[in-house]
């Protein structure tokens, strides 16, 4: 990032490249799916708006999920104030396939467990859900979560304890 706000473009493309995904996969999975797309866009554009003012005070994966989460954030409260019925992405892609296509059994098993594990992502506390996919989407650790979440450590290691005991509850008769 530093060499981007310092005028290399090439920087912002390797940017892109390494944390394009995850942070596809962070906001798909803490929003809806059209809401996704709208934190992942906004995100990007916060980095190169604010690409003059970048100064190094934490990695750059933990500013570029902190914008993302405070993006993910707002939509998650307009949405509680303005509620809407809920939009399956899973079951959208199951419709979009023909009754008719076989799958194989292994794939129709693991595509089974996918959607349970997501399925069990979701029904997660929004606080838990945000702490769980920081950290498996980007792998840092509880310090940064912490600053990006805004919570105290603790907090955010308590969230990350309940979020996988649930996980592991709700995957349990997958194992």
């Amino acid at each position: 990032m530093v060499l981007y706000s310092d005028g290399d473009d090439g920087a912002f493309r390797a940017l892109y490249s390494r944390y394009r995904a995850p942070l596809m996969r962070f906001a798909r999975h803490l929003t809806n799916a059209s809401d996704a797309e709208e934190v992942f866009q906004e995100t990007w554009i916060a980095v190169i708006n604010g690409r003059s003012r970048y100064s190094v005070r934490a990695r750059f994966a933990t500013w570029l999920f902190a914008i993302a989460h405070r993006r993910a954030a707002d939509r998650h409260r307009g949405r509680a104030r303005h509620p809407t019925q809920p939009w399956s992405e899973s079951a959208a892609l199951i419709d979009a396939v023909p009754a008719s296509t076989p799958l194989p059994p292994d794939a129709a098993i693991a595509d089974e467990r996918q959607r349970a594990l997501h399925a069990a992502i979701a029904a997660l506390p929004f606080a838990q859900r945000e702490v769980f996919l920081l950290r498996a989407e980007t792998g840092l650790g509880l310090r940064d979560i912490a600053s990006i979440t805004g919570s105290p450590p603790e907090t955010t290691k308590s969230r990350l304890r309940y979020a996988l005991r649930e996980l592991r509850k709700a995957m349990a008769s997958w194992a």
